[in-house]
């Protein structure tokens, strides 16, 4: 009939028209508080209790207009106009309250009346106004406090406690600053604000500025010196990057009532900084070569016989593949069972065995294992895609309902502050539960559903997609033990973790595919870049979202090769985006859902040929794909090096040149993969000659043999079946043969 919640849906960038704005207000300001109402509603007020013993009645201002959906993701993809509803501002009642003063906690509810004359009232609410203040808790500084401007610790406290604290940390006039996880607008992000909260921004990541994979972490470079920090909290932080003080970097933390803040300060150069901070929060693991070869992927490939044609393509056409991700594979209500399988119900939600499924002869999955054994005997490895959420939408039934009513009944869920199951807030899979991984006893029984599907089927990883779903500062995690402000960016680890361990526990590699992350991510599997279009923007927004994310730590990571959603991308902008991806750290393609209608949008090089008539494609594409293969060897040397402490695998050039002006200048275009090779994309369409800077020392480029002096821009030819990559002359000896003779 009537609903208000003071924190609405807690999206990290919106408001709902259920909501108290602000939902914590400061000292000074007012309230917008909002109320949702059912049509038969006809008057709504307020009523306000000021502290004093009295109480006063405001009318609501009625709804003006029922609004609009706001898309931000365009007219691509099939997710787009689940994104569009969730924005849509549907029509609200709401009122202003006066100024409210710290100090004092207010109350207020709402009473409606309803057409036939009835009334409605909500329970009461409280609200108290936060101030800033020189005292409140303790900032403990890890380091050289040094750099710690004086006087600039304020903490904003609230009669229930601390609420945040603010800080500033001294920049030098020099100073470049990279980090806070992947990021995709910039790569320096001085002169700049932001966040770290772990969202979904489905597409157009560095248009808006938000990430999957935030982190609490920078390094600042400087010349012929180097810091960094981590500040020491799961909970959101803002970052304000010399935008207002020039010589000042202010981190902003949300408290939730603690008293206190860890910052650890490193110094030295990006790589000591960063082998420092892993030995903080969990190194990376090194992962099989297999990783290093092409990924294959699309999300229509939902049969046996599709998935076995595509890879009969690769052969046909002679184009060397690794893996292959399979989305379409499950009855997409348990993630757990291939559709079409027959099985018993376990109604304590039980796992099953290989033994329990019949696989209908006519069915889209015949015969999971045939088909796995298939593809490893053709070395192919195989991934199989999560979701980590139990969804209520369709109503359960089946399994589907017995997992639910399991999770529920056992607590195997994160839920409310009041124990209530949380159900999803956001526009993918809403209203779904979410499973409690960060707890051992629900991670346990999530992951031994999943096990037959390692041990005996034979799968080698596993796509953890989503994890970005905790929305709420009052959310139980970790079995009520720790807060949703505190927890919810750590979700996405604790889901890597958990199906890395399942696999490790198997006997095979901790193989996941995640595009959601937090701080300890670094630690758990491969990432990649999210959901993006096949556009040139998006193209050069990856190659800032890679440069980044191994500026925190991330060693292996890839993004769907010249972009997964809309069209298929034009011949010029796919092959561009393959020469680049030969030289990621990740290299594969997938294309989105797009309810199986004529043409295809499969980003298979013979698709994307077909669809443009370019005869160019498919020839310059196995090029690339069995460079990568020759690639192979040299990859995982390097990554193990990246493991064992060293620079980052994909890295940008400051972490080798960092008091080089002219390599920050190229700094968000050109990267070093490994110690040896340094790359540069081609970003823009039409380009037939392609300026390279090339820091000091000798260089030799990879493609002719040529030499080439250092500490100079460069420019050469840039064919389509060619990318700028140049090798250091002391390595060239041993890297000469990968380029030598390919198809």
């Amino acid at each position: 009939m009537i609903r208000h919640r003071p924190y609405g849906s807690e999206h990290p960038y919106a408001v709902t028209g259920d909501q108290r704005v602000p939902a914590d207000p400061i000292d000074g300001e007012t309230c917008e508080l909002r109320v949702r109402a059912a049509p038969s509603v006809v008057s709504v007020v307020c009523e306000w209790d000021d502290g004093s013993g009295s109480t006063v009645a405001w009318p609501l201002l009625a709804p003006s207009s029922s609004g609009g959906p706001d898309d931000e993701g365009g007219d691509g993809g099939h997710l787009a106009a689940a994104q569009a509803r969730s924005l849509a501002d549907r029509s609200f009642w709401s009122v202003r309250t006066p100024v409210l003063a710290a100090g004092t906690r207010y109350r207020y509810r709402f009473v409606a009346t309803t057409t036939d004359g009835g009334t409605r009232r909500t329970r009461w609410y409280e609200v108290s106004a936060g101030a800033w203040a020189t005292s409140g808790g303790e900032l403990r500084l890890d380091g050289d406090d040094a750099r710690l401007v004086p006087g600039s610790v304020r903490w904003l406290v609230a009669p229930e406690g601390p609420r945040r604290v603010r800080f500033a940390l001294r920049l030098a006039a020099d100073d470049r600053v990279v980090g806070f996880g992947e990021r995709y607008d910039h790569v320096d992000q001085r002169g700049r604000t932001l966040d770290a909260v772990v969202f979904e921004q489905y597409k157009a990541q560095g248009v808006h500025g938000r990430t999957y994979l935030p982190m609490p972490f920078a390094l600042v470079v400087g010349t012929g010196s180097g810091w960094g920090f981590h500040v020491r909290t799961a909970r959101r932080t803002w970052y304000d990057v010399g935008a207002s003080a020039p010589d000042q970097l202010v981190v902003e933390a949300d408290l939730d009532g603690d008293d206190e803040l860890a910052v650890r300060l490193y110094e030295g150069a990006p790589a000591a900084v960063l082998d420092a901070f892993l030995a903080d929060v969990g190194r990376p693991e090194q992962l099989p070569d297999w990783v290093f070869r092409l990924w294959a992927s699309g999300n229509e490939w939902n049969t046996q016989a599709r998935v076995m044609a595509e890879i009969d393509a690769h052969r046909e056409h002679d184009v060397p593949v690794g893996a292959l991700v399979i989305e379409a594979w499950s009855d997409e209500s348990t993630f757990t069972a291939f559709r079409d399988a027959q099985y018993p119900v376990h109604d304590d939600g039980a796992p099953h065995r290989l033994a329990d499924f019949t696989f209908p002869p006519d069915g889209a999955w015949p015969d999971p294992k045939g088909m796995v054994d298939d593809l490893h005997a053709r070395d192919v490895k195989v991934l199989l895609w999560q979701i980590p959420l139990l969804k209520t939408r369709p109503h359960p039934t089946g399994q589907q309902a017995a997992d639910v009513r399991a999770a529920v009944d056992h607590g195997f869920v994160v839920t409310e502050a009041d124990g209530r199951p949380y159900r999803n807030r956001g526009w993918w899979f809403p209203l779904a539960l979410m499973p409690d991984l960060a707890a051992d006893k629900a991670r346990a029984w999530w992951t031994e559903k999943r096990r037959y599907l390692v041990e005996e089927v034979g799968i080698d990883g596993f796509k953890t997609d989503g994890g970005e779903h905790a929305w709420g500062h009052d959310l139980r995690h970790s079995g009520g033990a720790v807060r949703g402000s505190a927890g919810n960016n750590l979700f996405p680890v604790e889901y890597a973790r958990a199906y890395g361990d399942l696999l490790r526990s198997a006997g095979k590699a901790p193989v996941t595919f995640s595009r959601a992350g937090f701080t300890g991510s670094q630690a758990h599997g491969a990432f990649w870049a999210g959901d993006e279009d096949s556009t040139w923007d998006g193209f050069r927004a990856a190659i800032v979202a890679g440069v980044t994310a191994g500026a925190c730590g991330i060693v292996y990571w890839g993004w769907d090769l010249a972009g997964f959603s809309g069209d298929v991308p034009d011949p010029e902008l796919y092959l561009r985006a393959a020469a680049a991806s030969a030289f990621m750290p990740i290299m594969q393609y997938h294309s989105e859902f797009n309810h199986h209608r004529q043409p295809l949008r499969d980003r298979t090089p013979w698709n994307v040929a077909d669809r443009t008539g370019d005869d160019r494609v498919v020839p310059v594409f196995r090029r690339f794909a069995h460079l990568r293969d020759r690639l192979v060897g040299y990859l995982s040397s390097s990554a193990a090096a990246a493991v064992a402490g060293g620079a980052p695998l994909m890295r940008g050039l400051f972490f080798d040149h960092a008091d080089d002006a002219e390599a920050w200048a190229h700094a968000s275009t050109q990267f070093k993969l490994g110690d040896d090779l340094l790359v540069a994309p081609v970003l823009t369409p039409g380009a037939s000659t392609w300026d390279v800077y090339l820091p000091a020392g000798d260089w030799v480029d990879a493609w002719t043999g040529q030499q080439v002096a250092g500490g100079q821009v460069v420019s050469r030819p840039v064919p389509i079946d060619e990318i700028p990559v140049y090798c250091r002359t002391s390595a060239w000896p041993h890297l000469r043969e990968v380029f030598a003779g390919l198809p």
